[in-house]
């Protein structure tokens, strides 16, 4: 009996067998050497930053080195700087609006992506997404006209008079300084917080809540004890996303900090950071000392950022090996 043989097609070899010139006919590596360089020109442009901040602080490098990072004194006057006020009071406001905003922004997030009817869910959004556009500047208007009034005739009093034993509390009531500064910068990072933790809320998987309900959960034991940690790594994303953008805001707490390079306990006093100095200062430097002082400023926020950010990785590479340990 004569036996017939089929040539069954091939399937083609795998992508990483074929020869460079055949996926450049196809396209495939071209598409891969377009996207690599998209990728790559992000780390270019942010060695360009560090180079040029680098390149343009090099007197006060060399006059003052490491002690730049440590002295108090600012004094355009006698030519000695010093960044340590600017980076304290840069620190203490951006830590303020994470108290305030991390406990408030998440809360919102829970209630508009578990709790909330979807119409109103989808409906409040819109307003989130709308204050998160507006600008920074008209949130500095409204810190000077209606935060300030506030904190110097309410909030601040009634501070003093119940916690003024606290050096946190303590000293004359201005309105402006630390603490209204960083809620004025609480007020512009909550709409990040809850947009960012709303998204990734409303990614768990719906059977994640499923088998909470069916094994007797009410609907917020479902949410606290699967949803939320289920999503805690995305969560603590938006709250450093909300750390960097306190970092670096500039005109908001330049309109309400006072602008004084002290550092002091108390949260009243008025103080400075470093991106309202270089504001305020920039344009009238007189003399290349100064205006490379300025310079390294933004180079030492730059360096701040990137070593929080970099902590901030850390922390949840550290928290979901956890998360994955336990389950």
């Amino acid at each position: 009996m004569a036996t017939t043989s089929t040539t069954v097609p091939s399937a083609g070899p795998f992508l990483g067998s074929r020869s460079f010139l055949a996926r450049l006919r196809e396209g495939d590596e071209i598409a891969r050497l377009v996207t690599l360089l998209f990728a790559a020109s992000v780390v270019l442009i942010t060695l360009l930053i560090v180079y040029e901040l680098w390149q343009g602080s090099v007197l006060p490098r060399h006059k003052f080195g490491f002690a730049f990072l440590r002295t108090s004194v600012w004094d355009p006057n006698f030519d000695n700087f010093g960044a340590l006020p600017f980076i304290f009071g840069t620190v203490v406001t951006s830590a303020v609006a994470l108290f305030i905003a991390v406990p408030l922004g998440i809360g919102a997030a829970i209630f508009l992506a578990e709790l909330a009817p979807a119409r109103l869910s989808d409906a409040l959004e819109f307003f989130i997404d709308l204050l998160a556009a507006v600008p920074s500047v008209i949130y500095g208007l409204l810190g000077i006209f209606i935060v300030v009034p506030v904190m110097r005739d309410v909030i601040q009093p009634a501070l003093k008079n119940t916690l003024g034993f606290i050096p946190l509390f303590k000293g004359p009531a201005f309105g402006i300084g630390f603490l209204t500064a960083g809620i004025v910068l609480a007020i512009m990072v909550i709409p990040y917080i809850i947009s960012v933790s709303r998204e990734i809320l409303l990614s768990v998987p719906r059977d994640q809540r499923e088998a909470a309900l069916a094994l007797g959960s009410t609907r917020w034991e479902s949410t606290w004890k699967v949803v939320v940690p289920f999503a805690r790594t995305g969560i603590m994303g938006s709250i450093f996303l909300a750390l960097a953008r306190a970092l670096g805001e500039t005109m908001a707490v330049t309109m309400v900090i006072g602008n004084t390079p002290a550092i002091a306990a108390s949260l009243f006093s008025p103080g400075d950071s470093i991106a309202s100095v270089i504001a305020n200062q920039f344009t009238e430097a007189t003399g290349e000392l100064y205006t490379q002082s300025l310079i390294e400023l933004g180079l030492v926020l730059f360096l701040l950022t990137f070593i929080l950010n970099g902590l901030a990785r850390v922390l949840i590479l550290v928290t979901s090996q956890r998360g994955s340990a336990h389950a």
